[in-house]
């Protein structure tokens, strides 16, 4: 069951914290001045010939003069840059808005060819043209993403491992070797540092809202990633080399993830409904809430998640700020501190060491959902392969869009007022939506890995009687193996009989051997069951490992290591092209006396299970 707080003290909770003063702006007073004023401070008028050539070139010379230092070190002097930079912005923004998609396709398509998705960027011109704001902020998003893709794909004709962020990427050798040290300082400006215009940042955490990024940086993004372009062209021609694209990643585990049924038409009309109603949403943000809506019907299910995602994170940051009493400063984009993400909202502590609340207050379904979607690395891991151009947005599943929207829908229905809840709550299809919710568990943790893993071992040694058997021995031999193989049998049904006094109440246990197994299941399938058994009731009980000391906890991992150990020498014992059988029983045989010495003495996790069940009827 979901964990809530009592409803009356929660509703209190959520209107004291959710509602009050509306927010106007996610931006620190510093951040908002250097996005939607600084550009515009200089009226002064550029010529667009200067920036662009009648045949699509860039002349760079004419951007990066824009760029200012500071003295004596020769740092950039970010808000100088944004500044002088601002008219630049404007003309190149004049300059597309002139310009019809056949024109622009002629001038500049051939030059985008060198990202790994070059479809993007007619639909980035028509958003411009569109003067829509979501959607301007939603392509400013998948251009900085299929950007970084693309600079991650140049950094690997001279280096070996691309950084994994985008300022460290943009800060490296590599890339001022290829584009040039005043080029790359062009993009530190918009995209590379919190100091600068940080664009992909503020719209990619669910800071900026819609009319907060002016437009013409969209333009200049645009513009850059075709100049970057021509100057790559010309660099490999230079150098002789030829670039390659890194394939895009396949989201994994996903489908363990399908809990919700796919979202009806009912259900986005519900979500339409209470996106209005919903304390979770800031105002401000509504248009973004709307266009990922628009994009689920039209089956744009990329950058209906995307638009999901930094919302989720914009509405469950003010949360995190509110239940953990945090200062008012992790709730807004700042220039000099560190923004906070999902990585800190989702964590179990926060960065003093105390004990994060959120979990407590959302409860431990929701927090699992967002770790499967998000953290875990077996999971699909969405935001973080989706901000980094790493999935390919024309093949992006339903499934992850579905699964997203529908607990987005539960989520907003949490901070709705109780009669709105209680309307909504009338119809099926959202009931089931709750329940479902309140049933999650985690599919991505390692232990539900593990899970699957063990349910797979068992399905193959269902396939054991299909498997060759090695050769047979000679009679002696056979005599012998016999008596080994006899001593093992017994100590499997002794560990047996001991496992299963654990798991029965009424302690009758059948003899799991009275005879030896027949000649088509031998030795080996025997302890592969037993072996399984061991590792699933231990599996179901491994909460009670805290229940260890230190040594016994040391003493337990190194019991783990030689059944681990065990299995990996019958690997190698045990292969069709060099069957060693009688090391096999040997060795197996001394398995089984570790299994039941420890068995014996009580020291497995059933055991400490056991015990603490006496203990509370006791």
């Amino acid at each position: 069951m979901i964990i809530f707080f009592p409803v009356n003290c929660l509703l209190c909770f959520i209107f004291q914290i959710l509602i009050g003063d509306p927010i106007t702006t996610c931006l620190s007073p510093c951040v908002y001045d250097m996005i939607c004023k600084l550009g515009f401070e200089l009226k002064e008028n550029c010529n667009i010939n200067s920036i662009v050539a009648q045949n699509g070139e860039v002349c760079w010379k004419t951007i990066t003069n824009c760029v200012s230092y500071t003295h004596p070190d020769q740092s950039l002097n970010y808000w100088e840059s944004v500044q002088r930079l601002g008219p630049v912005c404007e003309a190149i923004h004049l300059h597309f808005l002139s310009l019809t998609k056949g024109q622009f396709e002629i001038q500049y398509a051939p030059w985008f060819q060198w990202t790994s998705f070059p479809e993007l960027f007619p639909e980035v011109f028509d958003a411009l043209r569109s003067l829509h704001s979501a959607t301007i902020s939603l392509s400013l998003m998948k251009l900085t993403s299929c950007l970084e893709r693309a600079l991650g794909d140049a950094f690997l004709l001279i280096g070996k491992e691309c950084p994994f962020l985008l300022r460290d990427l943009l800060a490296s050798e590599e890339l001022a070797h290829v584009f040039g040290q005043a080029v790359m300082d062009v993009l530190k400006v918009f995209i590379g540092s919190p100091r600068g215009l940080n664009l992909r940042n503020v719209l990619w955490h669910g800071f900026a809202s819609p009319q907060e990024i002016p437009p013409k940086y969209c333009s200049m993004l645009l513009l850059l990633t075709a100049g970057l372009g021509q100057l790559l062209e010309s660099y490999c021609q230079q150098t002789k080399v030829t670039l390659a694209h890194r394939s895009f990643i396949t989201l994994t585990n996903l489908e363990d993830l399908i809990v919700f049924p796919d979202v009806t038409h009912k259900i986005l009309s519900v979500l339409e409904e209470v996106m209005t109603k919903s304390t979770f949403i800031l105002k401000i943000m509504l248009p973004y809430w709307e266009i990922a809506l628009m994009k689920f019907k039209a089956h744009r299910f990329a950058d209906c998640t995307i638009l999901l995602l930094t919302q989720l994170e914009a509405g469950l940051r003010r949360v995190f700020a509110a239940v953990n009493k945090c200062p008012d400063t992790l709730l807004t984009a700042e220039s000099t501190t560190l923004y906070t993400t999902f990585d800190e909202i989702l964590a179990k502590h926060l960065s003093d060491g105390k004990i994060n609340q959120l979990p407590l207050f959302l409860g431990e379904p929701a927090m699992e959902f967002l770790w499967d979607f998000l953290s875990h690395q077996e999971g699909p891991r969405i935001r973080d392969h989706l901000s980094h151009g790493e999935i390919n947005l024309l093949e992006f599943p339903k499934e992850a869009a579905s699964q997203l929207l529908a607990f987005s829908t539960v989520l907003l229905l949490r901070f709705c007022d109780p009669e709105v809840l209680s309307t909504v709550k009338e119809d099926t299809a959202v009931r089931l939506l709750l329940s479902l919710a309140e049933g999650y568990h985690s599919r991505c943790h390692p232990l539900f890995q593990l899970k699957k893993q063990v349910l797979r071992c068992e399905e193959s040694l269902r396939m054991w009687p299909l498997l060759p058997l090695p050769e047979e021995p000679s009679q002696d031999a056979a005599r012998l193996e016999d008596t080994e193989t006899n001593a093992c049998y017994a100590l499997i049904t002794k560990i047996l009989e001991e496992l299963c006094h654990q798991m029965l109440e009424d302690h009758h246990v059948p003899r799991v051997f009275d005879d030896p197994p027949a000649e088509d299941i031998r030795l080996l399938s025997p302890v592969l069951y037993l072996t399984l058994l061991l590792i699933a009731l231990e599996l179901v009980n491994i909460h009670f490992v805290h229940g260890k000391n230190a040594y016994e906890y040391q003493q337990y991992l190194k019991f783990l290591k030689s059944v681990l150990q065990y299995s990996e020498n019958l690997v190698v014992y045990t292969r069709p092209e060099k069957n060693k059988w009688r090391e096999t029983i040997n060795l197996t045989h001394a398995a089984l006396m570790k299994i039941w010495t420890f068995t014996e003495k009580k020291q497995l996790l059933i055991h400490l299970s056991k015990q603490s069940t006496s203990k509370v009827i006791l």
